[in-house]
């Protein structure tokens, strides 16, 4: 039997993902002023709040349709303005930049096709795309802890392999599962965020 939604707009996890929304221009103007400790601190009060919105819609029951579609959002717009602003900064190349933005641009453009097609399809996070955000978090904390690329210079270009590795083959998930979804009409249509 599926869970009901939380009828009102206005629940906690919901205001936990404005919150993290609200806190990325804050992140990226820290950033900027190159006070590198306080992003990250806010970085890591948006990590916070983005376990917290998670953990209370399951356990209070207060899963909106509006949060099914803003967290991701706000997961993305953090993620991206961190990366777009630390390759900006030169603290990482521009390559990761690009794959991280590269890979939202395809989830945005197969979302777009979805809805002017009317196709269905339900938003699941998957395996993958678990491991490639986890390394894009990983990837920016290393770089917020150590910007100077000092104290554990070994780390940076591994990491940030990784990181793209799992990114692109994230992409290629993406596009393997539009394409069942855009090609196979009585298909169950679970689209894996």
């Amino acid at each position: 039997m599926p869970s009901k939604r939380f009828k009102s707009p206005i629940s906690i996890p919901n205001i936990f993902t404005l919150t993290r929304i609200l806190l990325t221009p804050v992140f990226v103007i820290f950033m900027l002023r190159g006070k590198y400790h306080s992003a990250l601190f806010i970085f890591t009060v948006a990590g916070i709040t983005d376990g917290l919105d998670g953990l209370i819609a399951r356990c209070l029951n207060q899963r909106t349709t509006l949060g099914a579609y803003l967290d991701p959002i706000a997961d993305k717009l953090l993620l991206v303005s961190a990366y777009v602003t630390l390759a900006v900064m030169q603290v990482i190349p521009e390559w990761p930049a690009v794959a991280v933005i590269s890979r939202d641009v395809i989830i945005i453009l197969g979302i777009a096709t979805f809805t002017l097609l009317g196709k269905k399809y339900k938003v699941q996070p998957s395996l993958i795309s678990k491991f490639t955000t986890t390394a894009q978090i990983v990837t920016i904390l290393l770089c917020l802890f150590d910007y100077d690329r000092l104290k554990l210079p070994a780390l940076h270009f591994p990491v940030l392999w990784i990181m793209v590795g799992l990114t692109i083959l994230s992409g290629l998930h993406y596009i393997y599962i539009g394409m069942r979804i855009l090609q196979e009409p009585n298909y169950s249509n679970d689209m894996k965020r």
